[in-house]
């Protein structure tokens, strides 16, 4: 037998491979998992060079998947100031007056909806804080953004426009902006003026994060974008001077309007790839958000919206993923409202025979009964972020339940309810919408979800195999990734707890051991 490189002893393994469910010690050789045994097994492991850690009783599992994140673009997303504490106007307002002008901007992101008040969001309620300085204020569900009147001006927005997706520049009565912009296009005409990191900035700003994500104990994670196609370099740069603390997997967007050419060219950037990134699948929009007014309902929301699809042509959207399933794409479609998830399963379902790959929903935010049993029927893998929840409120006074109205918000973030019908579930943060900390993604999977806190909760194993087994069965990685086992990737968490059996509150804050991403040590708790 081959002498390992390191070996991991010492731990409770749980493998989630059926065929050794537990074990007490694993030897990693090359990046691969060698052997998965018993303590007496460490000893016929060894070599001269072997290292061999003893993680001292922790409960070692596959290595964590944030299934559903933006590390790269969120850097850019994430620029200024932090204004996710911020709960009212008057705070908000105190934020901006001494918040940090870079070159001359005032930057923020993670705005909550429910910090106006119910009010429509509006530059008039913030200019006076600003001092006419341009301003461009993300709102946390990504989709949306506040601009003061200076960049509007700046950026010569006077009045609304007409785009190729569902997009928005808000206009009051008067015809004239009042510096809400909903959706990609609107929101990237002031955008992109505003300021934006240097290369060395971004890289820098890159490996610090990953390696922060890595010390929660994610080992890689699903990126639901590649940016504006210099992200390859991007990466390239970094594993040139080292290595990826995270294994990324990239997915660049489609959006409508695409032709055969651009179709192609989405074709062709599969599998470009360096040492521990590798470009996999296409990200599609069938909606927005609630809060936003762009989620595709089936009926219309509290506010008289919500009846559009993100594609103006829905059955556009759909040639779109025939075409890339025949070339052997997979397909990842964001679908929060409930006429946006039966649009996605009806265009898998007409794929029928022919279809060559497993497509997966990002986010199910409201899904109806009859939906549920045709996740799995179809094949589909459910992709879900529980830390969204965080932006409702248990008395259905939040701009979600709002929107939304009791029936609809009854049946929110159905994680439960789809697993026990049989479907594909993996979980993921959505960062920068909510924070990456893995720990927090699983120990919220467990907790009641949604505003109604409608359903039973996840079990502990349920929520680690959304992150590890699940993970990897959405990238079709399930031949190695997601388990503990001889020939899988060395991709390992250790907890010092056990993660399936704690409580949540426990979990949430739990010390990570050790975290392994092929078979490197991309963290490790201090002595």
């Amino acid at each position: 037998m081959p002498v390992a490189d390191t070996v991991l002893t010492g731990a409770r393994v749980r493998t989630l491979d059926p065929a050794r469910p537990e074990a007490r010690a694993v030897a990693v050789l090359g990046g691969e998992i060698l052997a998965v045994g018993d303590e007496a097994d460490v000893r016929d492991w060894r070599g001269p060079g072997t290292t061999v850690l003893d993680l001292g009783g922790a409960t070692l599992t596959p290595g964590l998947t944030d299934a559903h994140s933006h590390p790269i673009w969120g850097i850019e997303m994430a620029a200024g100031t932090d204004l996710s504490a911020v709960r009212d106007l008057d705070r908000l307002r105190s934020a901006l007056r001494t918040a940090p002008r870079l070159g001359g901007w005032v930057l923020g992101h993670g705005l909550d909806h429910n910090a106006f008040g119910g009010r429509p969001v509006d530059k008039t309620l913030v200019e006076e804080a600003l001092a006419g300085a341009p301003a461009f204020l993300r709102l946390y569900d990504g989709h949306s953004a506040l601009a003061s009147g200076a960049a509007l001006a700046a950026a010569g927005i006077t009045g609304p426009r007409t785009f190729d997706q569902r997009s928005e520049i808000v206009c009051g009565p008067d015809g004239r902006p009042t510096g809400h912009l909903v959706e990609h296009a609107a929101m990237a005409l002031v955008g992109a003026l505003a300021p934006k990191p240097s290369a060395a900035e971004r890289r820098a700003r890159l490996t610090a994060l990953l390696g922060e994500m890595a010390a929660t104990g994610l080992t890689g994670a699903h990126v639901m974008d590649l940016g504006d196609g210099d992200v390859p370099a991007l990466l390239a740069g970094v594993e040139y001077d080292g290595d990826l603390p995270l294994r990324l997997r990239p997915a660049p967007w489609c959006m409508p309007g695409a032709t055969p050419e651009d179709l192609a060219e989405l074709i062709g950037l599969q599998g470009l790839h360096g040492r521990h990134w590798q470009v996999g699948g296409v990200k599609f929009f069938m909606d927005g958000t609630v809060e936003g007014g762009t989620a595709w309902l089936e009926h219309a929301d509290c506010h008289g919206r919500g009846t559009d699809a993100f594609w103006p042509d829905p059955e556009a959207y759909s040639q779109a993923v025939r075409t890339l399933d025949a070339a052997g794409v997979r397909t990842a479609t964001h679908a929060i409202g409930d006429a946006a998830v039966r649009h996605v399963l009806d265009t898998v379902a007409s794929l029928g025979a022919r279809a060559r790959m497993r497509h997966r929903i990002e986010h199910i935010e409201t899904v109806p009964d009859d939906q549920l049993g045709r996740f799995a029927q179809l094949g589909v893998i459910a992709s879900m972020q529980p830390p969204h929840t965080a932006y409702t409120r248990a008395d259905h006074s939040d701009e979600w339940s709002k929107r939304l109205g009791p029936d609809r918000a009854a049946r929110a973030w159905r994680c439960r309810d789809l697993r026990e019908a049989g479907a594909v579930l993996a979980l993921g943060s959505d960062w920068p919408i909510a924070h990456h900390d893995a720990r927090r993604v699983l120990a919220t999977a467990r907790s009641p979800l949604g505003a109604a806190a409608a359903g039973p909760a996840l079990t502990g194993l349920m929520a680690l195999e959304g992150m590890t087994s699940h993970a990897a069965l959405a990238a079709g990685e399930e031949r190695v990734a997601g388990r503990i086992a001889p020939g899988f990737r060395a991709d390992l968490t250790a907890f010092a707890l056990d993660p399936v059996d704690a409580a949540p509150d426990e979990l949430a804050g739990a010390p990570i051991r050790l975290t392994m991403s092929g078979g490197r040590i991309t963290h490790r708790e201090e002595a």
